[in-house]
């Protein structure tokens, strides 16, 4: 799926400004809130696909792999909620509708016929990897735009991301 990115764009401008952020130049919230948002979308696919896999696997591990996935789960729902959060503070929209994430995640749609457990986590982890990546592109366009603490909001999304990766690749052979 590719991103319409003056739609996101247009969609993610800031509002009047409510929230004086003393020193944030206004280009620097317009790029976070783009950034955050495009992000925001990834998470949002990415907590349905966890929560799929989580109803359907099977297996010899299932226990611990159902486990571990809501586990997974929660904390990415946590991170959805502080990116959401960072795009009002900076006086964006957040994106977060069933409509939003269909048009701006750059997530492929999770497989419905999945049940082996190597099998989800073999494409969550694609999902990761590639959401991995997003976030640190995002910590360098926030960075360059000046904005310091949405690439802190983001860097610690990615180190996340990262040892969740890590515990679901524990459980492939």
């Amino acid at each position: 799926m590719t991103v319409n990115v003056q739609s996101l764009r247009n969609m993610s401008k800031p509002a009047a400004l409510s929230v004086d952020l003393q020193g944030l130049e206004p280009n620097a919230r317009k790029v976070s809130i783009e950034v955050l948002n495009a992000c925001l979308a990834d998470e949002i696919a990415l907590a349905l696909a966890l929560k799929q896999a989580h109803w359907s696997v099977r297996g010899a591990n299932f226990i611990a792999v159902h486990e571990l996935l809501d586990q997974v789960h929660g904390r990415v729902q946590a991170q959805i909620d502080t990116l959401a959060e960072r795009v009002q503070i900076l006086d964006g929209v957040a994106l977060g509708t069933l409509e939003a994430v269909t048009k701006f995640s750059e997530l492929q749609p999770y497989p419905l016929d999945l049940t082996k457990a190597e099998a989800h986590i073999s494409e969550l982890s694609e999902r990761m990897r590639q959401l991995g990546a997003k976030l640190r592109r995002g910590i360098e366009a926030t960075e360059k735009a000046g904005d310091a603490d949405t690439a802190d909001v983001l860097t610690a999304a990615s180190r996340q991301m990262d040892k969740d990766l890590w515990f679901l690749h524990a459980h492939l052979d």
